[in-house]
C-alpha cells in the first residue's frame, strides 16, 4: 500500500504540519494486514479543464492544452478572501468523509500469552518495517456480504467479520483458527505445513473459498465460541482512505499434554510462518510488555492501535509464572494453571464496566461501554508543549455513529510523534494527567512573559 497521493485536510491543532495530519488520519492502515490484488483504480476527478475548454482529455497524450483563461473579477475592499477549503467553499458544499473499508484483525495470544505480530517489509511503500497484527479486508467471495453504507450495522460485529479476521490470520500466519470436527470439535485441526501453505496461496488468489476448504479437510472454522470482539476502530474522518476495523482476540488452547511427542505435534500447528514475503518478512510472538519495550526503545514500530491494545492486556498478561515451591512435582501444570488465570483476569477486563477507575472518567458515558462494544475513532487535541507530541482523543466513535449511544475511552490518551513515514514515542497516558501537566505548562509559560 502506498500512502494516499490527495492533499492532506488542514488541521488546526497541528499548525499545518500536513506530513502529520496525514499520519493521523490513515495510522489505522498498518494493522489491516491489506493485501493489493489488484492496482489501485485511478481516483475519479471532475474533468474541469475539459469542461472549460470543450476538449476532452487525451489518454495517450495527456491533457490537451487550454487557453489561457481570464483572471477572476476583483473582490469587494474590505473582503477577505479564504484559501481554506477553498474547493468545497468555493461550490456551497461540505466534502463528505470517505466511506470506511470493513475489515477485521485479531490479537492472537500463544499458548503462554504471548501476543503474535507481523513484521511487514522493509521495502514497503507504506510504513516498512511496521510491527501489525494479522488481519486484513472483508472479501465478499470468502466472508459474505455485511450491511451497506450508513446502516448503524456495518460497524457493529458479524459472522462476515468473524470469517474476515480468521481468513487473514490463516493467509498471514499459516495458523489456521478452525476445529476438528473427527476429534468431535475439541482440538484445532492439525495439517499437515506444506498443505497449509498451498491452501494460503490458493485462498489469497480467490482460487479456494476458504470456509469450503476448512470443512474439505475435516474442519469447522472456530468463529463463534472462541473469537471475543476487542474494540473497533474507524479511520478519523478527514482522509481519503478509511476503515471500520474490528478487532477480536483468540487465545490459543493451553498447552495440555504431558506426552512431549503429542504435545509437539499440537503446537506445530501453532508455529507462525511469514507469507512469502508478500507483505511480512517475519511473524512472532513475544510478551505484551516486551513487545512495548521494543517500541519504547526504538527497536520496532508500533502505531496507535497496536500500542494502545497492548498496553491494555499487558496489565494481565505479566509473562512466564514465577519459580514454583519445592512442594510442586507437576511443572507443565504449575504453568498451565498460571497462564489459566491470566486469562481469566483478561476475559473479565472485558466484560467489566464501568471501565474507568478515575472518578471523572468513571462519570463519562464511555465508561459503561463495555471493552468488546467500544468504537474508537480518534482525534487531535493538540499539541504538548514539553515534546510537541500530538496528543489524540479515543471517546469519538466516527462520524459513521454520530448520535447513537456508541463510544470509545474517554479515560485515556495516546502521544505519538508522527514523522516522514514513521511514528515515534508512541505512550498511553491518562486523558486528565496529560491535560492537567498541559494546563501547568501554559501557566508556566505565561509567568515568564511577565
Amino acid at each position: 500500500m502506498s500512502l494516499p497521493t490527495s492533499r492532506t485536510p488542514y488541521i488546526p491543532s497541528l499548525n499545518g504540519k500536513k506530513a502529520a495530519a496525514r499520519l493521523i488520519s490513515i495510522y489505522l492502515e498498518p494493522h489491516q494486514g491489506l493485501r493489493v490484488f489488484c492496482a489501485r483504480a485511478a481516483r475519479q476527478l471532475p474533468r474541469t479543464r475539459s469542461i472549460v475548454t470543450q476538449k476532452p482529455m487525451s489518454r495517450r497524450g495527456g491533457l490537451q492544452k487550454a487557453p489561457r483563461l481570464p483572471p477572476p473579477p476583483a473582490m469587494p475592499a474590505g473582503t477577505l478572501r479564504s484559501t481554506r477549503h477553498s474547493s468545497s467553499t468555493a461550490a456551497g458544499l461540505k466534502k463528505q468523509p470517505a466511506e470506511p473499508r470493513p475489515s477485521a484483525s485479531i490479537i492472537l495470544l500463544s499458548p503462554t500469552n504471548q501476543v503474535l505480530l507481523l513484521h511487514r517489509v522493509h521495502t514497503s511503500s507504506a510504513f516498512p518495517s511496521a510491527h501489525v497484527f494479522p488481519g486484513g479486508n472483508l472479501s465478499a467471495f470468502h466472508d459474505g456480504d455485511i450491511p451497506p453504507p450508513g446502516d448503524a450495522g456495518r460497524h457493529a460485529d458479524s459472522l462476515p467479520y468473524r470469517l474476515g479476521a480468521i481468513r487473514e490470520t490463516f493467509e498471514e500466519s499459516g495458523i489456521l483458527l478452525a476445529r476438528d470436527m473427527s476429534a468431535g470439535g475439541d482440538a484445532l485441526l492439525n495439517l499437515p505445513s506444506a498443505d497449509r501453505d498451498e491452501a494460503r496461496r490458493a485462498v489469497y488468489e480467490n482460487k479456494e473459498h476458504f470456509v469450503d476448504w476448512v470443512e474439505r479437510v475435516g474442519g469447522v472454522v472456530d468463529a463463534v465460541e472462541n473469537l471475543v470482539p476487542f474494540t473497533r476502530w474507524i479511520t478519523p474522518e478527514a482522509t481519503p482512505k478509511r476503515f471500520t476495523t474490528q478487532m477480536y482476540l483468540y487465545m490459543l488452547p493451553l498447552s495440555s499434554s504431558e506426552d512431549p511427542a503429542i504435545a509437539a505435534a499440537q503446537s506445530e500447528a501453532m508455529i507462525p510462518t511469514p507469507d512469502g514475503g508478500v507483505e511480512h518478512m517475519a511473524a512472532r510472538f513475544d510478551d505484551a510488555a516486551s513487545w512495548l519495550e521494543k517500541q519504547r526503545k526504538g527497536e520496532i514500530i508500533l502505531f496507535p492501535p497496536q500500542c494502545f491494545l497492548l498496553q491494555l492486556i499487558s496489565q494481565f498478561l505479566t509473562g512466564p509464572p514465577p519459580p514454583p515451591a519445592e512442594s510442586v512435582n507437576n511443572l507443565a501444570e504449575w504453568g498451565t494453571e498460571h497462564y489459566a488465570r491470566q486469562r481469566e483476569l483478561l476475559r473479565g477486563f472485558l466484560d467489566a464496566v464501568p471501565t474507568a477507575t478515575e472518578p471523572r472518567a468513571a462519570g463519562h458515558h464511555t465508561a459503561r461501554i463495555p471493552w468488546k462494544d467500544k468504537v474508537i475513532s480518534p482525534v487531535t487535541l493538540g499539541l504538548r508543549r514539553s515534546d510537541r507530541r500530538t496528543i489524540l482523543g479515543l471517546d469519538r466513535p466516527g462520524p459513521e455513529l454520530k448520535g447513537t449511544d456508541r463510544g470509545g475511552d474517554w479515560e485515556r490518551v495516546v502521544l505519538v510523534k508522527f514523522g516522514k513515514g514513521v511514528v515515534r514515542d508512541v505512550e498511553v497516558r491518562s486523558r486528565e494527567e496529560v491535560l492537567a501537566e498541559e494546563r501547568e505548562a501554559e501557566r508556566a509559560a505565561e509567568a515568564l512573559k511577565l
